[in-house]
């Protein structure tokens, strides 16, 4: 845990993969707690560039950038802009990004920010602190649409049922703390045998709406790409299956390693362009259980790692 209490998941895996060098240029795309920048500060004499959209993980980094003056530079935007965030400040290439997806443990353990089930809090979850709220979208969405985003979002197999209890609630009053709409889920879903309280999955599909996240990791993802000098890499650390899908996905055809076509597609006689990145990682990192133990949060995480190839070896797989 480092002093602003926050404990980076997968940070020394992450480390291996980047493998910070002096005079190296580095992107923590999602500083949330600064815990992946202050790890790469600390492993070289490097520049770190951080992003965030939450005004409240950049100022808690104004006393981790003082102690590293001149190297950790802070910029308060969303991680799927940072090719012009970047470009803003005259940076174009990058050694390597970071991206830690989801919802900060600050986030979370904040009443105020409306994010988490367990605690009183107004119906919010919103990042950047603009745009519409989950309260906006609980009170305001037709049934039908309420009930796609808690299935599509949320992978919540009741959602029917819980959109239509939300209907029948607001329309004696509206939904706008966060006990409210998890003791509704709860009334209409019975205990998960897991242990996992009813109303994780409804949270989780409301805060990935609000903050657009799934948009959000496909624009960073091509931005990152782009911004990466040869021999660059792309680390991703991701928490559920709709965000580690997207990853996989984008990396495995970066690397052209999708299947080729069929012998009976034409399709098939089109030469292969050849691959402008290497995968690294072609099973996803898993944290051990030393780390699970001393951190629970991180049990369900899970790191990609992708390489931009230098440009003798694009030359050498397409020579003939």
């Amino acid at each position: 845990m480092n002093p602003r209490g926050h404990t980076p998941v997968l940070a020394r895996e992450m480390l291996g993969w980047i493998a910070p060098a002096d005079d190296g240029v580095y992107l923590d795309a999602t500083f949330g707690g600064g815990g992946y920048a202050e790890a790469i500060l600390r492993a070289a004499r490097c520049t770190v560039w951080a992003i965030d959209r939450d005004p409240d993980a950049i100022a808690r980094g104004a006393d981790l950038a003082a102690s590293f003056p001149g190297r950790l530079h802070l910029i308060q935007g969303a991680f799927g802009d940072m090719l012009g965030l970047l470009a803003a400040h005259g940076v174009a290439m990058l050694d390597a990004v970071v991206l830690d997806l989801g919802v900060s443990s600050f986030q979370i353990d904040d009443p105020a920010r409306g994010f988490s089930f367990r605690a009183e809090g107004p119906l919010d979850m919103r990042m950047g602190r603009t745009g519409q709220s989950a309260a906006d979208l609980v009170n305001g969405l037709p049934e039908r649409e309420l009930a796609d985003l808690l299935h599509e979002l949320g992978e919540e197999r009741a959602a029917r049922r819980i959109a239509r209890a939300i209907v029948a609630a607001r329309a004696e009053a509206p939904v706008t703390t966060t006990t409210q709409l998890a003791d509704l889920i709860r009334d209409v879903l019975p205990p998960d045998r897991s242990g996992m309280d009813p109303a994780t999955r409804s949270f989780q599909a409301l805060r990935i709406r609000v903050n657009d996240e799934l948009g959000e990791i496909a624009r960073g993802l091509a931005a990152a790409a782009r911004l990466l000098a040869p021999g660059g890499r792309l680390v991703v650390v991701s928490f559920h299956s709709l965000e580690d899908r997207i990853v996989k996905r984008f990396m495995i055809e970066a690397a052209g390693r999708n299947p080729a076509p069929s012998r009976h597609d034409p399709g098939g006689l089109v030469p292969r362009a050849a691959p402008g990145f290497r995968l690294l990682t072609p099973r996803a990192v898993r944290p051990d259980s030393v780390e699970i133990h001393a951190n629970p949060r991180a049990r369900s995480g899970r790191l990609r790692a992708l390489e931009r190839l230098p440009k003798a070896a694009e030359a050498e797989t397409t020579a003939p």
